[in-house]
């Protein structure tokens, strides 16, 4: 009975230093490695529409980053699946791991420290504000004042560019973007910050409930698509890449034409993508 119960132990032992291991060589492995040899790519999903957009009744995902995971994923033959998170974690959760990339997290010398970008040009895309319609705003400094309160997503860029831009204003930086607009929609905020794509299609959400402006100066943006700083260089450099012929090619301004017709929007009403748009 011992010698039984001592080769179930040893079988046992042997059954979890192998699964540890297989766990560690996962842990090791790079991200394109990964990708490789589970078939899938994995892409954060905040959402935020038109970057993300989750259909509440079906919970399928599409939007500007689904749409250009979906091509990279045909090109490298893989699935592709949707990871939920928030534009404050995506730095966090590219470390941990949780997923492969962040498409349309924008690349600012702060989370280059902490993350990598590949070369290539994702799109371009104007700083504004969604403000309450008795506001007249035609300039940053029209809401630079303790009287203006000012509701952004935590943890993205344009709270960084828009609190240095507004300085003596109120802020309240919410968990997400839903959060944002829940204060605006409340009188709460005077206005909610961010890439006037977004507020276009929260201002629709509301209604029309409020005006999105571009205050002068004209600020412009690219964004980018994050992933994890690795010594294996293969993904991001990929990346660059494939994102650069998709926006040269006309194929991400397709990805983001399609989602504002499947979401009843006009093309030629909404803001533009490429650089010529905001000249």
């Amino acid at each position: 009975m011992m010698r039984i119960k001592t080769i179930l132990l040893s079988a046992w032992l042997i059954a979890a230093l192998s699964a540890a291991g297989f766990a560690q060589a996962a842990e090791n492995m790079s991200t394109w490695d990964q990708i490789q040899k589970s078939g899938v790519v994995r892409v954060g999903c905040a959402n935020s529409e038109p970057w993300y957009y989750k259909d509440p009744a079906t919970g399928k995902w599409s939007g500007i980053g689904p749409g250009i995971t979906e091509l990279l994923a045909d090109d490298l033959g893989v699935k592709w699946e949707c990871v939920e998170t928030t534009w404050g974690n995506a730095v966090a959760g590219l470390q941990a791991n949780q997923f492969d990339m962040m498409v349309a997290l924008d690349a600012t010398p702060k989370r280059a420290l902490s993350i990598d970008f590949p070369n290539g040009t994702l799109l371009y895309y104007a700083v504004g504000v969604l403000a309450q319609p008795n506001m007249k705003v035609v300039k940053w400094s029209d809401m630079n004042n303790g009287d203006t309160q000012v509701a952004v997503p935590l943890g993205t860029s344009n709270d960084r560019a828009i609190s240095a831009m507004l300085p003596d204003a109120k802020f309240e930086r919410t968990k997400g973007s839903a959060e944002a607009i829940a204060s605006f929609a409340a009188g709460r905020a005077d206005v909610v910050g961010g890439g006037v794509m977004w507020l276009m299609m929260q201002n629709r959400a509301l209604g029309g409930q409020g005006q999105v402006i571009i205050p002068k100066p004209a600020s412009a943006s690219t964004t980018s698509v994050g992933v994890r700083r690795e010594d294996d260089k293969r993904w991001r450099d990929w990346l660059g890449v494939a994102i650069d012929f998709y926006y040269h090619r006309g194929k991400t301004v397709k990805v983001y034409e399609d989602f504002l017709v499947s979401r009843g929007i006009d093309p030629a009403t909404a803001p533009g993508i490429k650089l010529e748009d905001m000249q």
